[in-house]
């Protein structure tokens, strides 16, 4: 598969720059297009902006309009060429526009091991506070294909990391940040192979 990715990010964006830096390596065949972020402030911006990526600030702050904004994400990939969009810490639903032309096509990465400890209000910090809370052994990120619920679409990938006695739960996330970098982009790269079909989840 020809990637052509777009990002859609809301915080630091680590994961997307992992994944740039994989791209500059040659670790990962695919171009960066686009990040498309919904905080002007944010770190992700910012590491685009310094990669020399366009960058584009769309938000209910830009387009109040529900609806409007969706079409505003969808005309922006589209204008870039963008074959694969990845959500890198994208704190937001995706509309039904962006979601019917991409279907299939779009991936998130999330920090524990779906289907536990995802959905609504499991981000950050509190995932693995949960994840800690519950007496889990092992964590890890997942790779999923992303539908209209948070955390919910079929898994492409997943790293087990394990959890040690006395972890707190930042030290889990940086031990499980550090699986995400690595997870991510060599997922890309087996879609970008062929390893990995898309194909089946465009239906």
């Amino acid at each position: 598969m020809n990637l052509r990715l777009g990002f859609l990010a809301s915080g630091g964006g680590t994961n997307m720059a992992s994944i740039l830096a994989a791209c500059r390596s040659g670790a990962l065949e695919a171009e960066p297009r686009v990040v498309i972020g919904n905080n002007s402030k944010s770190g992700a911006v910012a590491r685009g902006r310094r990669s020399g990526i366009p960058v584009y600030h769309l938000s209910g702050r830009t387009h109040p309009d529900p609806e409007e904004l969706d079409r505003a994400i969808l005309r922006t990939l589209h204008e870039h060429g963008v074959t694969l969009v990845c959500l890198a810490g994208y704190m937001k639903l995706l509309g039904t526009h962006t979601l019917a032309a991409y279907r299939g096509r779009i991936l998130n990465i999330h920090p524990a091991l779906l289907p536990k400890f995802g959905g609504k209000g499991f981000y950050g910090r509190a995932v693995h506070e949960a994840v800690l809370a519950a007496g889990e052994k092992e964590s890890g990120p997942t790779v999923h294909i992303v539908d209209q619920e948070f955390d919910h679409g079929p898994v492409l990938a997943q790293t087990r990391v394990p959890v040690h006695p006395g972890d707190t739960a930042d030290l889990l996330a940086a031990r499980v940040l550090e699986r995400e970098h690595i997870l991510y982009a060599e997922t890309l790269q087996k879609i970008a192979t062929g390893e990995i079909a898309l194909a089946p989840y465009a239906g």
